[in-house]
């Protein structure tokens, strides 16, 4: 694997993200606060285009989850619309209906002579090797896998630091020692948000118990919402899920709870959900900042910056991953503060989350 550590991540108008490769990272000044810096997506889609992009066409083909999965797809899409606005240039999207439609879909770009072309996600990884390997004068990039090819730029996350964090806020607001985390498909990336989550609940509260919960899909809310039920049924009052779409039931059976009285809470992912479903379930949210990642990379095209074969891994110090600046509504100051406590001692390394169960 050729592995080309990037020092600065640029984001579209506001603080670059600083990088850290998969070999080494360099050291950066810790933020002050639990939550991530303001989004470079939000602050691009209120400025005027400058046109610097007019003549460039990214094209973004999504996993399974669709376009509109209040999550991860979304905030990559987000992040694309906010470019086109503070570049013109022209962005489209393309979405998997399943596995089959990813080669075609991705090629579609390719073939439209598109000047970079995204797959979100770690199961389009093979799709997208096949074409980057047929096309080597395409430009590519990938969300959350590793793609070893010459004309790809591949960005992961440390999901499990996040995830520890929000597992801190778990392990200190439940009532009854009894949580949930409800995961997608049992890949690599999933299983590092469930063993953040895990570690950071033990650390501040060993008796508590977390009940895991593989639906084995990113796009079936139906299956979110039994799976909810029956974690909730077992006694849990929180639930984090790392689930796409399918999270969507998870927050649909948290709801129908609570207007029958039963207090529960649900713990979003990737976006800040609590703008979608509310803050009367919506405890917070473990933020993964896919927004400035497709924004940073697509701006590189547009600026002849592209740098193939590159791997960027994002994290707590980069402000890849955290809190949204909502989880005041819900969780105490006091909790909050030792989040802050938790997540300096990670960014300096005296913590290490595990990544794996």
């Amino acid at each position: 694997m050729k592995k080309v550590l990037s020092t600065a991540l640029m984001a579209v108008t506001v603080s670059a993200l600083a990088l850290s490769g998969c070999a080494k990272k360099e050291e950066t000044k810790p933020a002050a606060s639990a939550t991530p810096a303001a989004s470079a997506a939000a602050t691009a889609s209120a400025a005027p285009s400058n046109n610097s992009g007019k003549d460039v066409k990214i094209g973004m083909v999504t996993d399974i989850g669709g376009v509109n999965d209040k999550s991860f797809n979304q905030s990559a899409w987000e992040g694309l619309k906010a470019l086109e606005k503070q570049t013109g240039a022209k962005v489209k999207n393309l979405e998997s209906k399943s596995d089959a439609d990813y080669t075609p879909n991705l090629n579609q770009f390719v073939k439209d002579g598109y000047n970079l072309t995204w797959g979100i996600g770690f199961l389009m990884g093979d799709a997208l090797k096949t074409v980057a390997t047929q096309n080597p004068n395409a430009k590519l990039a990938i969300i959350d896998n590793v793609v070893e090819a010459p004309n790809v730029e591949s960005v992961t996350f440390s999901e499990q630091e996040g995830s520890y964090l929000v597992g801190v806020v778990a392990g200190l607001t439940t009532k009854t020692n009894k949580i949930g985390f409800v995961g997608g498909v049992d890949i690599p990336v999933i299983k590092r948000f469930e063993a953040g989550f895990v570690a950071g609940v033990k650390a501040v509260n060993p008796n508590a118990t977390v009940k895991i919960n593989y639906t084995g899909a990113f796009d079936k809310p139906d299956l979110g919402k039994a799976a909810a039920a029956t974690i909730y049924n077992d006694g849990a009052d929180i639930i984090f899920h790392a689930s796409g779409s399918t999270g969507n039931g998870v927050f649909n059976e948290a709801k129908d709870r609570s207007k029958n009285g039963k207090k529960v809470w649900v713990i979003g992912v990737d976006k800040d959900q609590s703008l979608e479903f509310g803050d009367e379930v919506t405890l917070t949210s473990m933020l993964k900042r896919v927004d400035n990642a497709v924004t940073r990379v697509s701006k590189d095209v547009i600026d002849n910056k592209f740098q193939g074969g590159k791997v960027v891994v994002l994290g707590l110090k980069d402000d890849g991953v955290g809190l949204p600046e909502t989880s005041k509504k819900n969780v105490s100051a006091d909790i909050l503060k030792k989040v802050d406590e938790y997540k300096a001692k990670i960014i300096s390394g005296e913590i290490k989350v595990p990544e794996k169960p």
